[in-house]
């Protein structure tokens, strides 16, 4: 059974920096994509940042510039460092998992997903 489990999220005051982290167990996504989405009190879920297992990176012009995503294959681990964090940023973070290897931003397309952190972002 392959689950994901996310950590690392919390509360945190505008201009701040939180670090998330993501564990597969079940199977290895070595070769396939990791990512990150967020969903916000009535909003749709949206794309975050993906990373390819061969480095390429992608990310959400909303978080572009503030934040990186980064991967330990190794670990079966994928991370989202945010930096200068706004109050938009305040959402339930999503890390997820592909079965194909291309990168896709639209959520219904990704196969495996956690159970959410919930980042806060004070003003």
């Amino acid at each position: 059974q392959v689950q994901l489990v996310e950590s690392g999220g919390g509360l945190v005051q505008a201009g701040g920096s939180l670090r998330l982290s993501c564990a597969a167990s079940g199977r290895t996504f070595s070769g396939y994509p990791m990512g990150w989405f967020r969903q916000a009190p009535g909003k749709e879920r949206e794309f975050v940042a993906a990373s390819r297992d061969d480095g390429m990176t992608y990310y959400a012009d909303s978080v572009k510039g503030r934040s990186t995503i980064s991967r330990d294959s190794a670990k079966n681990t994928v991370y989202l460092q945010m930096n200068s964090l706004k109050p938009e940023d305040t959402a339930v973070y999503y890390c997820a998992a592909r079965s194909f290897r291309l990168v896709t931003t639209t959520s219904n397309e990704w196969d495996y997903w956690g159970q959410g952190t919930q980042v806060t972002v004070s003003s």
